[in-house]
């Protein structure tokens, strides 16, 4: 099924939702605040738990296997149902490409007002949330819905991996390129969409698109940390993989991609309000050199939905936009922008 901007009933989804996407998580501080309590929770089979914020958890059930799981779900980040569905999807799935693992079975994940929107256009949703898991080969077997003032949907994933070739967020080492496997710039995009209804097709399809390739190639080239760009940003990611994996991270601002139209989006202030809080929370543990300007922060700052792998290493085929370092000696250096 061809992308769709407009359904049958010409309503704007993003108007019911006071965020889009992954703009509308809570932000990075404040979660890490709400959830200190829960980590360092350990047991024998836990192989990746809640203490660094990976993408997914991890459990070893054989010695050659383990099992990932995770769930994702947010507001509209677009006007068009199916292509909503679509990207919550790849969103979700990303969870477990980020850890290098295979997708094996998804339940969806729904909040309706179903006193303001049609039940059409959640099957809309739906079908576009199964459109995008059977291009993954993953099945989608029920879920759980409720009825929500603000319409919400995702997926709980589950996944498989070899234990031995997990990607981790706390296992980069120092001295090594950093790849970025998708362009940045799609909540720029999504917040002018939101304001305006511009629809920009090169954001839709580089959310849609699995981050499957990108995993395989990691864990085949023997790469070993990795996790994907979301609702954190670019500089949010990277700083959490530092900070766990105790090295530093230097970003060339210049050999980062960016989608098209993204600049203009940049350059004209759409910038959502995830994006700044981002930027906040990194800024401390953040050095940027003399010709890096605001813009160029909040452009590494944009809160992606469905974004691409951050992975340490080097992937063929995807650009290098900098490299890790030895864990400098003061702590607002950690990330640096050049």
């Amino acid at each position: 099924m061809a992308s769709s901007q407009s359904s049958s009933t010409d309503l704007r989804l993003t108007g019911y939702a006071h965020g889009g996407g992954c703009a509308c998580k809570i932000p990075p501080g404040e979660l890490e605040q709400a959830v200190r309590g829960l980590t360092g929770q350990t047991a024998p089979n836990v192989l990746v738990g809640l203490d660094d914020g990976d993408d997914a958890a991890a459990v070893l059930v054989r010695d050659d296997l383990a099992i990932l799981s995770t769930a994702d779900f947010f507001t509209p980040v677009v006007d068009s149902a199916y292509d909503w569905g679509r990207i919550a999807a790849a969103n979700a799935l990303s969870d477990v490409y980020a850890m290098g693992g295979h997708p094996v079975v998804a339940i969806n994940l729904v909040g309706w007002p179903r006193d303001l929107l049609p039940m059409d256009l959640m099957s809309e949703v739906l079908q576009g949330g199964l459109n995008i898991a059977s291009e993954a080969g993953c099945p989608v077997i029920g879920g759980h819905s409720i009825d929500d003032p603000e319409p919400k949907y995702g997926m709980a994933v589950t996944g498989t991996a070899d234990p031995t070739k997990l990607l981790r967020n706390d296992a980069a080492e120092a001295g090594l390129p950093i790849t970025l496997t998708k362009p940045l710039g799609v909540g720029l995009l999504n917040n002018r969409h939101k304001q305006t209804g511009e629809v920009f097709e090169e954001a839709i399809a580089t959310m849609t698109q699995l981050n499957r390739d990108a995993s395989q190639a990691a864990v085949a080239a023997g790469l070993k940390a990795a996790t994907d760009v979301t609702g954190f940003g670019l500089l949010g990611h990277l700083y959490k993989m530092a900070r766990a994996s105790g090295v530093g991270a230097v970003i060339d601002r210049s050999a980062v991609p960016m989608v098209s139209g993204a600049a203009e989006a940049l350059r004209d202030g759409f910038v959502s309000g995830g994006t700044r809080r981002n930027l906040d929370w990194v800024r401390p543990h953040l050095t940027a050199d003399s010709g890096i300007s605001e813009d160029d922060l909040l452009f590494l700052a944009d809160a992606q939905t469905s974004g691409g792998l951050l992975v340490i290493g080097e992937l063929p085929g995807y650009p290098v936009i900098g490299e890790t370092v030895a864990l400098p000696q003061r702590d607002e250096e950690l990330v640096r922008v050049r």
